[in-house]
């Protein structure tokens, strides 16, 4: 009796035990299927964050392309400022002056913006001789809104004045730079020798009423007030020149010294 009791029992449990096996391999089964279907959180915000880490990029170059675009308009619109001169200001501050024909350019690829390269035949040399012997090159930047001046080729001979840095020549928009027939014969007299005698003296701008000068070396420039700057009445018909009593008048020089001198304050 007990042998058989004992036997059942051990069937019995057998059988219990295969059914356990048998759920625990479906369950298995069913985890391993729903594992392939499931999107777990950590990989959630791995991928959210380097997706939000991605946009800020995008954003902070959006940015600084905006801002690079809006100096850049900046910059054309701006372009170059220059104070008004009288010619003989421009003739007395510059090392070089010359009159010249261009005959070619080449852009040369260096500085933001380039530099311009014209070649240019002289014709005479006004001022610079302790400079250069002979002017070959003008050097200018390629963009106008840096300063840089632009000449036609083989049309016209011009006044040119600048600096001179390493034995090159370089002007600018804010130098005297003009095509020589648009000259008057008063400013072609004063760049041949009037303007040198006057270097002395001070040009001082009128640009509100009332004016006054403060020293005897002083010529009051008033083409502000009606015409600003160099296509003026003074700037093209007078010089300021330094008389034999030590103080400075504007002078035409038509005939006499005498007769064209006029007093500083009234031209």
């Amino acid at each position: 009796m007990y042998g058989r009791a004992c036997v059942r029992e051990s069937k019995g449990n057998g059988t219990e035990r295969g059914d356990a096996a048998k759920r625990d391999e479906t369950r298995d089964t069913l985890h391993r299927d729903d594992s392939a279907h499931t999107v777990y959180p950590s990989c959630t915000h791995t991928r959210a964050g380097k997706f939000a880490k991605m946009q800020s990029v995008f954003q902070h170059l959006i940015r600084l392309l905006l801002v690079l675009s809006c100096l850049h308009l900046h910059q054309l619109t701006e372009g170059c400022s220059c104070a008004p001169s009288h010619p003989q200001d421009a003739f007395c501050n510059s090392e070089i002056v010359i009159r010249a024909k261009v005959v070619g350019k080449k852009l040369l690829r260096d500085g933001p913006f380039g530099t311009m390269r014209y070649t240019v035949k002289q014709m005479k040399m006004y001022k610079g001789f302790d400079k250069v012997q002979h002017v070959q090159h003008i050097y200018t930047s390629a963009s106008e809104s840096s300063c840089g001046v632009k000449f036609d080729i083989n049309k016209y001979q011009y006044l040119i004045t600048g600096r001179v840095y390493n034995g090159k020549v370089y002007t600018g928009l804010c130098n005297f730079n003009v095509q020589w027939d648009r000259l008057s014969l008063a400013q072609k007299k004063g760049i041949n020798h009037r303007y040198q005698l006057g270097c002395s003296c001070r040009i001082k701008p009128c640009r509100y009423l009332p004016c006054f000068v403060t020293s005897k070396n002083e010529c009051l420039w008033t083409d502000m007030l009606s015409h600003f700057g160099n296509s003026g009445y003074q700037s093209r018909h007078y010089a300021c020149i330094q008389q034999k009593e030590g103080y400075c008048s504007w002078y035409r020089g038509m005939t006499s010294r005498d007769k064209t001198t006029i007093n500083a304050t009234d031209p």
